[in-house]
């Protein structure tokens, strides 16, 4: 479940051993922005991540092929993030908001989440910590019109 991004090197490794490439890979002041192309996907050609480092989340949203098709909502995810110099490793606590450009946030995962922490694969700790961020979050995001609101209010102001 642990996924580490070299900065140096501009590569994400996934659990199952398999590395992408990343086309933007840069330390932002909130944080780590990554945007990784996917070709094997039909409807979208890059995935843009954004870890939060003292939020506890990762953005994440698709860039569409065609710029005329609806956006596909973005997700954000609790994660445990631990950095150094040259990577940033992320462990993904299963809970999450998706939110669309348009209607209401919504937890996503929690059936795998409560899977997850039954089962042991995430601690107690992790599982409140997870919790508490992605409720939080949604309180936070429910106060705002839109997630670029709620991040401006955060004190991040840059575009997707």
């Amino acid at each position: 479940m642990v996924e580490v991004i070299d900065l140096f090197s501009s590569q994400r490794r996934h659990p199952s051993g398999y590395v992408h490439q990343l086309e933007v890979c840069h330390v932002e002041r909130w944080g780590l922005a990554v945007e990784c192309p996917t070709p094997q996907a039909p409807e979208h050609d890059v995935e843009i991540t954004w870890l939060l480092a003292d939020l506890g989340l990762r953005l994440t949203k698709f860039r569409p092929r065609n710029r005329h098709s609806q956006p596909s909502p973005s997700t954000l995810t609790a994660v445990t993030i631990h950095r150094d110099t040259r990577s940033w490793a992320t462990t993904d606590l299963l809970l999450g908001l998706e939110l669309s450009d348009r209607g209401r946030p919504r937890i996503t995962r929690a059936a795998e989440f409560a899977s997850a922490v039954a089962t042991g694969a995430i601690r107690q700790s992790e599982a409140d910590y997870a919790f508490q961020t992605v409720h939080r979050t949604l309180d936070e995001i429910s106060h705002h019109r839109s997630i670029n609101q709620w991040l401006a209010h955060r004190g991040i102001f840059d575009p997707w």
